[in-house]
Formats: structure tokens, sequence, C-alpha cells
């Protein structure tokens, strides 16, 4: 019969399996790449357990005693990630492990947590060895000492770095690690340390010094700062520079003349890093005097500096200021045009009205948009106001976030016509309006932002919602009244939010909300337990095994490479590529580019509010902001989406801030390119 030979014969079956058993043998290549399901299981319930922000000590507990370094490592990662303090007794005790990987991100983690308890068992890791024999983990458990911050954690510092580092030895990786992040300890931060490590021989070190030096602004480190600026290496200079300012200048002092004089020179070095910086700089001076020698870089060949050229420019203002950003009113450049409009506007308010006003009618919104920044950058608010009846909502949230900043906080007027707003389409609009209605909380407010709350569930992003809650938080907090109002018109009326980040909000500010929704964990993150495995096999698994997933980033500046770091970020390099996949960036334009700091793209609408309709938990982890990470763009934590960014230079102060999930591939004129993306440029393309 037909039918019975769709029975499988034992022995024939026997036979097969034999068959597929030697032909994996003699093919070990095909074997390694078939996963072990029980292997994936364990990375996938660590994804989930992370994304959804749950601890499971028994999950960690296992796989940071699993024999395989890989797996702990991410174990380690997850704890951090999550952010209860019962993992530190788990995490203290993965400085111990075996493997160096582990270890460094079990330190890391332990300053993601911020726990005090924990500086004890810091600092005997970084002694348990000699300065000689310290590895990545040493730097990275000082790095989380200064996370910490606490008084205890501050001398555990000290301790370190000592009063410099041992002649004929240089510094340890700890110190010099514990160096570039000293800044975290604010007025706990070992100054003097810091100043005798400036005249390190090595380069690296008097970077990381001057670098905390500079964010720290205190008055003995200023000279340190002002020397370095005729360090012999560009990277030296170009810090030192940054972190001077007039206020440090006076608190120690110093002559501001006699330290611009010394900064001229900084302006025609062939670092664009160190231009952009000096200029930056000199405009925090605000003398016209110095505009003679900055108009000169408003022809620079990099975009990036004539930029920053007319920003100092406007700033520095004086005639030849405004003669200068005048006469690039008509530049072919985006980015040229729009600073020079918003410059001149600073420089002299009534030049620059008159030259945006054509601006405020032009068919593109984009030229729109940029009329309102520089109405706003000459305090004009009759301009803006008008502005607030564009067709367009991404022109009005322009108008208005300008009116917000230099309109004073209790000037109803402003507060009238953000509470009619709450009704405007546009979310970003919306988001805004819920934003000036909490600088001046009313009780009256509380229905018309309910109801903007429930509007805001149907927008691809979720400002609109968020500043809502955040405006009801505000009238709760002002009054008991406000409170009453609250609770029962706005709690009372409206469902547990699945949006966790409402709920943390309301976990923050909000205890009325609290007590009625609950906990802000577990996450709903969309994601099923195939989902997870899906990213452990295509993603994290090979790249644990050294094959990272790469794509291409075509622009109107040139193409880079980008190496995508799934070992570190699988979720969000997962994410990352479902959009590439759909084409989601191609023609899409960098809508911010800030000189010497990040170029930024992502927002299908433009103008930095847009994003994909969902929302990526952080995935912090050891990776540096180095020159060419790319990082996730964020509103604040755990909101990260589609925008992303990308480095002009080292950004220190990101580092375990915001995930970086990438890295421009060296070679290839990547790098070329991307000091030569300028604001409005396009993303023609990007691919695997």
């Amino acid at each position: 019969m037909l039918r019975s030979c769709s029975f499988r014969s034992p022995i024939r079956y026997a036979s097969k399996r034999l068959t597929l058993l030697v032909w994996l043998v003699a093919t070990p290549r095909l074997w390694a790449q078939i996963p072990d399901e029980a292997r994936v299981g364990d990375f996938a319930r660590l994804l989930s357990a992370s994304d959804a922000r749950v601890y499971d000590g028994a999950l960690l507990s296992a796989t940071l005693r699993s024999e395989d370094a890989k797996l702990r490592r991410q174990a380690a990662l997850a704890a951090g990630r999550i952010g209860d303090p019962a993992a530190l007794e788990l995490l203290v005790a993965a400085l111990g492990d075996s493997d160096i990987g582990v270890r460094a991100a079990a330190a890391f983690s332990l300053g993601l947590l911020k726990d005090g308890r924990a500086v004890p068992e810091l600092s005997r890791f970084v002694a348990s060895v000699s300065s000689a024999t310290q590895d990545a983990s040493h730097a990275e458990a000082a790095v989380a000492l200064d996370r910490i911050g606490t008084a205890d954690a501050a001398t555990a510092i000290r301790e370190v770095l000592g009063s410099g580092a041992t002649p004929g030895v240089g510094a340890s990786p700890a110190q010099s690690a514990a160096l570039l992040d000293a800044w975290r300890l604010g007025a706990r931060a070992p100054i003097a340390s810091l100043v005798a490590y400036a005249d390190d021989p090595d380069a690296t070190v008097r970077a990381h010094a001057l670098y905390a030096l500079g964010r720290l602004r205190a008055a003995r480190g200023a000279a340190a700062l002002v020397n370095a600026l005729e360090d012999q290496d560009p990277t030296v200079r170009a810090i030192a520079v940054k972190g001077i300012t007039p206020a440090l200048l006076d608190s120690a002092r110093i002559a501001r003349h006699a330290v611009a004089d010394r900064m001229r020179p900084l302006l025609a070095d062939t670092s664009v890093a160190l231009r952009v910086n000096a200029l930056r700089a000199l405009a925090a001076f605000k003398d016209s005097g110095l505009t003679a020698i900055v108009a000169p870089l408003a022809n620079d060949a990099n975009a990036n500096v004539a930029v920053q050229a007319e920003t100092t420019l406007g700033v520095l203002r004086g005639s030849m200021a405004v003669q200068v950003l005048e006469g690039k009113l008509a530049n072919a450049s985006f980015a040229r045009r729009r600073q020079a409009a918003i410059a001149l506007a600073e420089a002299d308010s009534a030049q620059g009205v008159a030259s945006a006003a054509p601006l405020a009618g032009d068919l593109d919104w984009r030229w729109r948009s940029v009329a309102a920044e520089a109405f706003g950058a000459a305090r004009d608010r009759a301009h803006l106001e008008a502005q607030l009846t564009d067709p367009d909502g991404r022109v009005v949230a322009q108008a208005l976030q300008c009116l917000m900043r230099i309109v004073p906080e209790r000037d109803t007027a402003l507060a009238a016509r953000a509470r009619g707003l709450l009704e405007h389409p546009d979310a970003a609009v919306r988001s805004t309006a819920a934003d000036i209605l909490a600088r001046v909380p009313r009780i009256d407010d509380v229905e018309p932002l309910t109801r903007a709350y429930l509007r805001a569930s149907g927008d691809a992003f979720n400002d609109a919602r968020l500043s809502a809650v955040s405006a009801l938080a505000a009238i709760a907090q002002a009054s008991a009244e406000g409170r009453v109002r609250v609770a029962s018109r706005f709690v009372g009326s409206v469902p547990r939010p699945d949006d966790y980040l409402v709920r943390r909000i309301a976990a923050a500010r909000l205890p009325d909300a609290y007590a009625a929704w609950g906990p802000v964990s577990p996450i709903a993150t969309g994601r099923t337990d195939a989902d997870y495995r899906d990213i452990v096999r295509r993603y994290l698994l090979p790249a644990l095994d050294g094959s990272n997933p790469r794509i291409t980033i075509e622009t109107d500046a040139g193409s880079l490479e980008i190496e995508l770091l799934a070992a570190e970020a699988p979720v969000t390099v997962a994410a990352f590529l479902s959009l590439v996949d759909q084409r989601y960036f191609d023609g899409s334009r960098w809508h911010r580019v800030v000189p010497n700091f990040v170029v930024q793209d992502g927002d299908p609408r433009g103008d930095g509010w847009g994003g994909p309709g969902f929302v990526l938990r952080d995935e912090l982890n050891l990776v540096r902001y180095d020159v060419g990470v790319v990082g996730v763009a964020l509103s604040g934590p755990d909101t990260g989406g589609s925008q992303f960014f990308i480095t002009h230079s080292a950004q220190p102060h990101l580092d375990g801030t915001y995930t970086a999930f990438g890295r421009v591939a060296p070679g290839g004129g990547g790098a070329a390119a991307l000091a030569g993306i300028a604001q409005g440029d396009r993303i023609r393309s990007i691919h695997r």
C-alpha cells in the first residue's frame, strides 16, 4: 500500500543517524556552527531578565558559576543592568573569577549599582596585585570607585593615585582609569593628585588628568590646564583648552587676556578637534576684540570648524562679526547657512530677525524651523508666537521650545497658549506644552493634562505622555488639594499603564499612582523566549566567537563601515539591524551635528523627536566612547529607539551611561567621512 511507504524503518533511521554523525565528525567547522540549545537557553534567559529588569538570584548565581567564562561575563553584565542591590554579593564574589573579562564586567557592574558596601572589596581588589601586574579588571574597579563616589570611595581613589606615578614605572592601569573618571567625585576629587599627573611623561596619563580637571573646574587645577595649552600632544592641548573658562581663570586669579593670547596659535592647528575646542573656549570670553582672529575660520575647509566659528562670532558680537555672518547667509551648505542665521540673530537681534523673517515663509519646513531658532536667539517673542500656527508640527514644536526658553515661567499668556496646544495633533507640540504647564502647577490643568495623557496613547513616541504625567506630578506636589485632584481625576480614572517609563515617573513622583499601579518592574518587553533565543543564535554567539556583523553607512560626505558590537549590546544590535533591513534610515538627514562631539540621526521626523515605535532598555557595557563609537541616543535612562550617534572624539562622560553598540572600522576612509559630516547632510543608505 502506498500509505505503508510513509513508515520509517528503525534500521534505516539508525543508518541515517550514523551517517550524519560520521559526516559531522568529519566536518568540525559545521559541527561548531550548530549551537548547543541548552547554552542558547542560558544566554537567552539572561537577556530576558536584563531586558525586563527582573532580578533572578538563582539564575545569576547559576550562570556566574558556569564553566563557560563567556556566559559568566554576560551574567555579570546582566546583574549590573538589572540594578538590584541584591546582586552585590554575587558580583563581589565574581571579582575573584579566573577570567579577566568576568572580573572586569563584575567591577563595572558594581559601579552601576553605586552601592557603598562594595567600596572595601573594590579597594582590596585593586590593592591585591602590584601595579606592574594590574589588568583591565583592576582599571574597571578603580572606575567603579569613582562612580560610587562616597567619602570612603574618594579615600580609596586617593590611595590608588598617591601623589603621582612612580618615576621610571609610569601610571598603572588602575591609576590611569581612576584619573579619567575622578571628576565623578565632585568636591571629593583629589585635585592635588590630578595636578601632579598633569605633568606625567605619558601623554595618555596627562590627558586623563587634564580631562578630570577640566570637568571639575577647580581653581587649583587652572594653572595645569593653561600650561597644557603648549603641550606637545594635540589631544592633550585639545582637552586642556576645552576645560578653560573665564570663570575658572578668575577663580584662580589668572589674567584672562594672557590666556586668550596663548589660545590664538591653537586656531591654526592642523587638528580639527583642537580648532573647534579653541573656538568654543574663546566664545566664553565674550570679547568682541577676538573676532579678528576667529573670523577667518568661518571659511575653514572643514564644515564643522566653520560652523563653530560662526557660533563663536555670534557670541562675541561686534560689527565685524555681523559683517562676516551676513556674508554667510547665502552659503550653499545647510549647516553653515543655518548657523549663520542663528548666530547673526544672537550678534545683532534686529539684523537677525530681518534676515530670518523670509525663512519663516519658506516652503521647506526645515528653514521655517531655522527661522524659529533665529527668532529664539534674538528673543523675538512676537515672531515665535506667530509660528505657533504653522501647518507643520515640527516648526510649532521648535517655536514653542524657544518661547519656553525666553519667556518667564510665570507668564500667564504663554501658559494659556500652551494649554490650547495640548490638543495639537503633533506629539512633540503636546509634550512641550505640558512641560510649560509644569513650570507653574495649576489645579485646573489636571483635566486637560489627563486628556492629553489619554490622547498620547496613540503616538509613535511617548514624550507627550511622559510630559503629561510629569506636569500632573508637579501639580500633586504643589499642594494637598492638587494631590487630591490628581489622585481622583487622573490616577483614579486611567488604567495601569503598560509603559514602564510612565510607571517609573509615578514611582518617583506620584505616590498615589505608585500605590495604584504597583512597581516599575517587571517590564513588558514585547519579546518572547523564542525572540531572545533568536538574538543569541544570530548575533550574540557569533560575536562571542569573534564574528561581529558589519554595516555600511553611505553619506553625502562618504562611506563609513561600522562594526556592530553584538557581544556588548545584543538586543540593541538586533533591533538596529532589523531597522537596517527595512531600509528605515535611507534618505534621512543628520538632524544633529555638534562639532567635535557627535553626529546624530535615526529620526524619521528629522527634528530629533521621532522614533521607531518601540523603546529599548539600556545595555550599558565596558566599551569606552573613543573616536568613532556608535551609541544609542536617549532622552533619559532606558528611552532608546532608532536614534543613534557617532562620536567625533573621545567623550568619557558618556561611558557607562549610553549604550555603546558599534564603532567605525579602521581604514577605508571612514574617519575622513565622519569628520566631514555636517548637519543636514543625507544618509543615502545604511545596509549590511
